[in-house]
């Protein structure tokens, strides 16, 4: 019988007890079912014993990361009888102990959260940043709880969809208040030519994919780079950036797929790969064979030749 898992990642003393906490006494899960908690650390809230009988779950202990493997789990079926687990695991350790044994069991991985602590996040992303970029690749939800006004949440926000683009977002106060995440943006979109400067291609990018009802129909101009891939179709070119996302060695180019046929040009006869333009176009969204799907697709009314931008990459 299938037994679904919810995994809790983050750092030590990122909030992940009390989450775990929080979800239990949601009314959701208190439907009778016996809930394992696997936990890999100590941290500095504990499991009190009369929450623990009201939700119906149980605390077991994980002291070495090689504890657990397929017949720690069949031990724990036979004598516990869980139907849920909740894994509280620590982001210092890899995720695939806990994945090679899901996947050799009739564990199932329902849902992957990932806690950050708001106030240490940035020395964390500074010292570990490959660390929580894996994390972040991983969480279907992330949260940064602990927030306050200094908090720089747009740029948080920016560095995990660039990595996962259907990642939900979450910022949480000290009060457990969310946090507003709307963001101001550096370009007006009431603009007729909406002019995107090329520090602002991050923005610019994120921002298109998660709203893209907000832009299509707009003119835009941007300064890109462009990619030709091989096996495009005739006419399709890739305006984009290459940004760094964790590390020298996680540098990815990030573009919108560009149709050519009705671009007009006083500076190109032909535009070729790794080119620099400024890039006039509109924006339309639809489904392209190389997506895999739907998403923005520019139609370019205008490219001109330019200079590189001064900065190679651009950051999250």
């Amino acid at each position: 019988m299938e037994v679904p898992v919810y995994l809790f990642w983050g750092f030590l003393e990122s909030g992940k007890t009390s989450l775990i906490i929080d979800t239990l006494s949601q009314d959701y899960f208190l439907d009778g079912e016996r809930t394992m908690i696997l936990s890999f650390e100590e941290g500095e809230v504990e499991y009190d014993s009369d929450f623990l009988e009201k939700s119906n779950s149980f605390v077991v202990q994980i002291h070495e990361i090689d504890q657990w493997n397929e017949d720690f789990w069949k031990a724990c079926q036979k004598n516990y009888h869980p139907d849920r687990v909740m894994i509280e695991y620590n982001g210092m350790y890899p995720i695939e102990p806990v994945m090679d044994v899901i996947d050799e069991t009739e564990l199932t991985l329902y849902q992957t959260i990932v806690t950050v602590d708001a106030t240490t996040s940035e020395l964390y992303l500074n010292n570990m940043r490959s660390m929580m970029v894996e994390m972040f690749k991983f969480g279907n939800l992330i949260i940064f709880n602990r927030c306050d006004d200094e908090t720089p949440i747009a740029t948080y926000r920016r560095s995990i969809k660039a990595v996962h683009k259907t990642a939900q977002v979450g910022f949480e106060r000290r009060d457990g208040k969310e946090v507003e995440t709307k963001e101001m943006l550096p370009y007006d979109l009431t603009d007729d030519i909406v002019t995107i400067q090329e520090e602002d291609y991050g923005i610019f990018y994120i921002d298109a994919m998660e709203h893209p009802d907000t832009y299509v129909g707009k003119t835009i101009q941007v300064k890109t780079m462009v990619r030709r891939p091989q096996g495009a179709p005739a006419g399709i070119i890739v305006p984009g950036r290459y940004a760094m996302t964790c590390c020298e060695d996680d540098i990815t180019f990030i573009g919108y797929l560009c149709k050519l046929e009705h671009a007009k040009s006083k500076t190109m006869k032909k535009v070729t790969d790794k080119d620099w333009i400024v890039l006039t176009a509109k924006v339309g969204y639809g489904y392209h064979e190389a997506y895999e799907g739907e998403g923005i697709v520019l139609e370019a009314l205008r490219i001109e030749e330019t200079n590189p931008a001064k900065d190679r990459l651009i950051y999250f």
